[in-house]
Order: structure tokens, then sequence, then C-alpha cells
């Protein structure tokens, strides 16, 4: 098993890809908690908000572990879903920003 499949492995397995839905408009954030910080991603349109993504789609297109790492967990059914109140939304975004 490589590193990168390694850390995939370990995201998974140690549940750290959560669906954060705010009800009742059942908006959704994805991150996955990191070692240093937690990250904001977009499975939708591949987007993660680390900087091996950023230097990785620079430098030679491909996304990072993140990216692939929720598209298993999704398919799997391997994340923790969390529920908050729609009121809670702003402060949550806020909250990412502020530690990116």
């Amino acid at each position: 098993m490589n590193e990168k499949s390694k850390k995939m492995d370990a995201i998974i397995s140690e549940n750290r890809v959560k669906l954060h839905v705010f009800e009742p408009t059942q908006r959704q954030i994805w991150t996955i908690v990191g070692r240093e910080k937690e990250h904001w991603l977009d499975p939708d349109s591949n987007f993660c908000s680390c900087s091996g993504y950023y230097f990785g789609m620079m430098k030679n297109k491909k996304p990072c572990y993140h990216i692939e790492s929720i598209h298993i967990a999704q398919k799997e059914k391997k994340f923790e879903t969390i529920k908050f109140s729609d009121e809670e939304y702003d402060s949550f975004v806020f909250g990412i920003l502020h530690d990116m």
C-alpha cells in the first residue's frame, strides 16, 4: 500500500469525513478532519481547501487525496452526518474560512 492509499484509508477508517447538514434548508458542507486542521470540500466540483489541492492542481492538474477519500467514503457510506440549524450556518462557514 503506497503512502497516498495509507492516508486515504486512515481518513475513512478513523471516521474523519463529516457531512454537516443544516436544517430545515438541507444545505450541506463536507469536511475532512486533517492532522493539523479541518478541510472544506465540495465533492461535486472536486474542490478541497487544503494546500495540497492548490499546488497539485497548479502543477499537474491532479486533485488531492482528500477528494478521492471523500468519494470513497460517500460510495461506502462511511461518513458522519452532523446536523445543525440554519441559524448556525453563517457562524459555521465563518469558522471554516477563519481556519484557512
